[in-house]
């Protein structure tokens, strides 16, 4: 049941598509280390650990679509792609890292009310964080 007074409204579509968008964690990693100036994708690649080939290509085109990337081809053998933060992408590179500074500050406080919980309800207890990284 929804609450009477809840309506969706146009803008609650255009903050869901950000945050989907810009929420999963190959943006937010991907967002930060373009964060240091530009890229290109092998040197994504090798420093995102774990990132797949076609996950990064996926994430990229993303954000690119967005906005929030530029891919810039220079015709050389092999092409060489460099991959830049917009205007528009340095300015998500601050919420981006405040979240981050937020879950490192707060990561013990975090696992701590987990474990209390998975305690009191019965839940087999897992490492800190391995559902989220996932």
């Amino acid at each position: 049941m929804k609450p009477k007074h809840f309506e969706v409204t146009p803008a609650c579509g255009a903050v869901h598509q950000i945050l989907s968008r810009v929420g999963d964690k190959w943006t937010v990693l991907v967002v930060n280390y373009l964060g240091a100036g530009s890229m290109r994708f092998n040197e994504l690649k090798r420093t995102i650990d774990g990132i797949s080939q076609k996950m990064l290509t996926s994430t990229l085109r993303g954000l690119e679509r967005d906005g929030f990337v530029t891919r810039t081809v220079f015709p050389t053998i092999p092409p060489r792609v460099d991959y830049e933060l917009t205007d528009l992408g340095r300015e998500l590179l601050v919420p981006v890292r405040g979240l981050a500074d937020f879950a490192i500050q707060n990561e013990v406080r975090i696992a701590t009310a987990r474990a209390k919980f998975d305690s009191t309800n019965g839940v087999e207890l897992v490492a800190p964080f391995a559902q989220a990284a996932e």
